[in-house]
């Protein structure tokens, strides 16, 4: 059966003043009545013949068609003849020549105007449009509130087969999609108030649906709920990640935005635009669009709008939009689309061709033009032989004439120049996979993939609402394995519709394993494998190399330097061939100098580079010589943070060079942006005889958990690195690794885990004689201790570490171990100790220079000073950490250190401050994860008890609790005390 994303056109001009004699409904059970007397319409099938004929508007259905609108792929043996039975049964119910036979199927005919519910609902929504177009919003709200007062339940509620299915969607898209923009009236016209309730119970019906939250927020904040609105976009923002995995759309991004700027814009109502009268069209070209077209609205707007402006402005030069992206994104499905509708506002005709421009034989413009010219009424004797003499020609034909001109799978810009119109009221569409950037004044778009949304809504209009909705994770996971790519998508939903015992967990499971993935994703003659490979097979042998090895480098992206790396060239030579890449749309340039695939097309390029790379062994130097640029890059970074450091004269030795910074803002710079690239290279080099680099470039690139840039990719990476170091034996590896993972938990808090891992890391690291790592291992030990009270146990660890340290000569870190034995001091009640140490390791890093550790100096002297009693200067101390720890970014010392700064003004009586401090360590987080956040909660509900609130100091010491009993800390006994009764009173 026919059908399509916009409901079927079924209007009639006019409208009736009398209520027809027969009228049928469909926008909720199907029914019929004669004379206002219900008639009987049968059995469900047989109510299923009589919506798909009524939703035809008069035009025929073969048997065929309807045995598949009724049963699908799997009819009953005798459906033909259950068919013509319901056909004749309704026939007698409808009363004669309204059911008739025609051509061997079946059409209903003779309705009078306002016989079908959709109709009407049709009509009164054209109606409603033209009033807003002329300004006439009252008008336009009462008229989108009748056609909407037409749906009574569920559209076609109670009828089956697959047809209904589809038709129940559109249907129910339709109607939300006119409530939208009912209630955008509503706001326009000041009814801000009145829409909130209802937005509230539409979004909690349909919670992933942007546009209404969108909506809300907007109504809430010209209520003057300005919290609330925030609050909403809060909980959409939770629930998409929670999901989908995903963001919101920068629509309402950019509404969060403008709310909490108080953009005064947002009080004022958006102007409606008014749409061209349909009119007469010829020729008409135009391949039909897709019945299930899906999402791109934004597309659709913005590239109507451009087309129909062009058709009506005098003296613009015509308007062409060249559509760019990969193989199997969409861009002829969007463009056929977007031709379609805007081909009101071209009524002169729409020319159609595929240029073929993917494959080895692209079409010649002049056998292109010599047809259009046909096309546009020129006879054959008048059509000259030379390019140039049909090119004049052809824009003289067009001359005058309002025609759009749609060129699919072009080639490159010259096949298109000689097919413009080139004249004013015209416009041209083009599609390539090549971006156009070559073609004078086209207005260029890139089409990406779908949003999560779209994909899943595409995937369910093939599949059916009722398989995607009881298996709804399973089909995320479907469309999450196909990249959200529409072709990739279309084809697995035309898999699983086509196998009806199939489910879609058994689908996603066959995704599941990318080494297949691409070759479960071919159906009849599609094939997203095929789409990519004309695109591969027309590049130049120094691109297809560049294609093939980049393939290789997990990780969300690639940045010029790290590709140079790959491809052993220089930086001018890679960048020339990564955007010749992008130009034809298998690479996208993520942003200036960074490089990303989609994730289908990373996996054709993979199995490109197994297939095609010769010596095999190019693909493990490619990338033996990422995982040497990213250490000796990181090496540098970590010597600039930590001048002097001995650890990087003891990693392992790399032959590829890294990059060279002059100072620390541009290396952390690097190191944050570089961090998913990174830490991705770290776990692909598991399991490789590349693994030590890579448990080296992880120990060097620590401060990416110590800053909480990418703390949970860090740990995930270091717990791979563990596990492979282990299934290869490598025990100075496994060491090594063992020391970073107990690292990253101790700074997130987890101090038993933390501790088991050192144990294990400490056996391992003296039994290979590896100094530097058990000088690490020792000073984690000892500040595991610290966490647990044990300080004197704590001072030995500390004690063996600086020994070690004093050996290898490793001045810098021998200061830090300084500060961390001066707390184990404070623990056993020496403070006097205490604060010597801590100057003493204050002194040795004041020798080196300012660097991160001189913060971390700063910061225990605070903390020596402070539990001596001398506040003043502890604040000093830890102000000056402060400035060190926000100019290295460092966030959770930044937020560690304000817990200590709120600690020295409550014991000041400084409330104000205290409570201040407390709420910057909450905000930036701090080290030591949730047993910290519990200290400071607790804090900062004794700063708010103080200060008389005492029920929000109440709600504070709840969550810490709460904090404490989830990770088993002692200080839960603390805090119980303070929500007592008697506590309260």
């Amino acid at each position: 059966m026919d059908g399509g994303p916009r409901v079927p056109e079924q209007r009639r001009p006019g409208s009736s003043a009398q209520e027809p004699a027969l009228r049928f409904s469909v926008l909720g059970p199907v029914r019929a009545w004669h004379d206002g007397e219900p008639l009987a319409t049968g059995s469900p099938q047989q109510r299923a013949l009589l919506a798909a004929l009524l939703l035809r508007g008069g035009r025929t259905a073969t048997a065929p068609e309807l045995i598949d609108a009724l049963w699908g792929t799997e009819p009953p043996l005798q459906a033909l003849a259950a068919v013509r039975t319901y056909a004749s049964r309704l026939r007698k119910a409808l009363g004669p020549g309204v059911l008739v036979s025609e051509s061997g199927g079946y059409a209903v005919r003779g309705l009078g105007e306002g016989a079908l519910d959709l109709a009407v609902a049709q009509d009164l929504v054209a109606e409603a449009d033209k009033a807003r177009a002329l300004g006439d919003l009252c008008h336009a709200r009462d008229v989108l509130d009748r056609a909407l007062a037409l749906w009574d339940g569920e559209p076609l509620a109670g009828v089956p087969g697959p047809y209904a299915d589809a038709q129940r969607v559109r249907l129910e898209e339709w109607r939300l999609q006119l409530l939208e923009s009912r209630l955008d009236m509503d706001l326009e016209q000041g009814c801000h108030a009145e829409a909130v309730s209802e937005l509230t119970a539409l979004t909690a019906a349909h919670p992933l649906r942007e546009r209404l939250r969108e909506l809300l927020m907007l109504a809430l904040y010209r209520s003057g709920r300005q919290a609330e609105a925030l609050a909403v976009y809060a909980d959409t923002r939770r629930l998409l990640a929670e999901e989908l995995g995903v963001d919101p759309r920068p629509g309402l991004r950019d509404l969060q935005q403008r709310i909490l700027q108080a953009d005064p814009a947002l009080a004022e109502p958006s102007a409606p635009l008014a749409e061209p009268a349909p009119v007469p069209l010829r020729p008409a070209q135009l391949p039909a669009t897709v019945p299930d077209f899906t999402g791109r609205a934004a597309f659709v707007t913005e590239l109507s709008q451009i087309l129909a402006s062009a058709s009506k402005a005098e003296g613009r030069v015509m308007a062409v939009s060249a559509l760019a992206g990969i193989g199997g994104v969409g861009k002829t499905t969007l463009a056929v689309h977007v031709a379609h509708r805007t081909r009101a506002a071209f009524p002169d005709g729409q020319l159609y061709v595929d240029l073929q421009g993917a494959g080895p034989r692209a079409a010649e413009p002049e056998t292109v033009l010599g047809s259009f010219l046909r096309a546009l009424g020129t006879p054959d004797t008048a059509v000259p032989d030379s390019l140039a003499d049909r090119a004049a020609l052809y824009r003289s034909v067009l001359d005058g004439r309002r025609v759009l001109v749609l060129l699919d799978n072009a080639r490159d810009a010259a096949q298109v120049r000689p097919l413009l119109p080139g004249t004013e009221g015209c416009a041209a569409l083009v599609t390539s996979r090549v971006r156009m950037v070559d073609l004078a004044g086209a207005h260029l778009v890139d089409l990406d993939v779908m949003s999560p949304d779209e994909a899943l809504a595409l995937f369910t209009k093939i599949v059916g609402a009722e398989r995607v909705a009881a298996e709804r994770k399973a089909a995320l996971d479907v469309v999450a394995a196909c990249g959200f790519l529409p072709l990739a998508i279309r084809i697995a939903a035309s898999r699983l519709a086509s196998r009806r015992t199939w489910t879609v967990s058994v689908l996603a499971a066959k995704l599941a394993d990318e080494r297949r993935r691409l070759d479960e994703l071919q159906a009849g003659d599609l094939a997203v494998k095929a789409t990519f490979e004309l695109g591969y097979g027309q590049l130049e042998p120094a691109q297809a190399r560049a294609f093939r090895l980049l393939g290789l480098a997990d990780g969300p992206d690639i940045s010029l330097a790290a590709a140079a790396a790959v491809l052993d060239l220089p930086p001018d030579a890679t960048e020339d061939l990564l955007e010749s890449l992008v130009d034809t749309s298998l690479l996208e340039s993520a942003a200036p100098g960074r490089y990303r695939f989609h994730d289908l097309v990373r996996l054709y390029a993979r199995a490109c580079a197994e297939r095609d790379e010769h010596p095999p062994s190019e693909r493990d130097a490619a990338m033996s010589r990422l995982l040497d640029f990213y250490l000796a890059s990181t090496a540098q970074v970590y010597a600039i943070e930590q001048p002097r450091d001995r650890l990087i004269d003891d990693l392992e030795p790399t032959r590829y060079p890294g990059l060279s910074f002059t100072e620390g803002a541009a290396a952390l710079d690097w190191l944050y942006t570089e961090a998913g690239p990174l830490l991705a290279c770290v776990r692909q080099a598991a399991g490789t005889g590349r693994l030590r680099r890579a448990v080296d470039l992880l120990w060097v690139a620590k401060d990416l958990t110590e800053s909480g840039a990418g703390s949970y990719q860090y740990e995930m990476t270091a717990r791979a690195t563990c596990e492979a170091t282990r299934a290869m034996g490598d025990e100075r590896a496994e060491g090594r690794a063992r020391t970073v993972l107990s690292d990253v938990l101790l700074v997130s808090g987890r101090i038993e885990q933390s501790e088991d891992e050192a144990r294990v890391a400490m056996r391992l690291a003296e039994a290979m004689q590896d100094a530097t790592a058990v000088s690490w291992v020792a000073n984690n030990r000892g500040l595991i201790c610290l966490h647990q009270n044990r300080f004197a146990e704590g001072k030995v660890f500390f004690d063996q570490a600086l020994e070690g340290l004093r050996a290898a000569g490793n001045r810098p870190f021998e200061a830090t171990v300084l500060g961390n034995l001066s707390r184990a001091y404070l623990g056993m009640g020496d403070t006097v100790k205490a604060v010597e140490i801590a100057r003493r390791g204050l002194a040795a890093h004041s020798e080196i220079g300012r660097s991160v550790r001189l913060a971390n100096s700063r910061f225990a002297l605070g903390v020596a000073l402070n539990q001596a009693g001398r506040h003043a200067e502890a604040l000093d101390e830890f102000s000056e950490a402060l400035r060190i720890f926000n100019d290295h970014r460092q966030r959770l010392w930044e937020g560690v250190t304000n817990f200590r700064v709120a600690q020295v003004h409550l014991a000041r009586c400084r409330l104000a401050q205290a409570a201040q401090h407390a709420e910057q360590a909450l905000a930036l987080g701090c080290i030591g994860g949730d047993r910290m956040r519990g200290n400071v909660l607790t804090l900062l509900g004794r700063v708010l008890s103080e200060l008389g609130q005492v029920d929000r100091a109440r709600a504070c010491w709840r969550e810490a609790l709460n904090l404490y009993e989830q990770c088993g800390a002692p200080e839960a006994d603390t805090v119980r005390p303070l929500l007592a009764p008697a506590s309260a009173a």
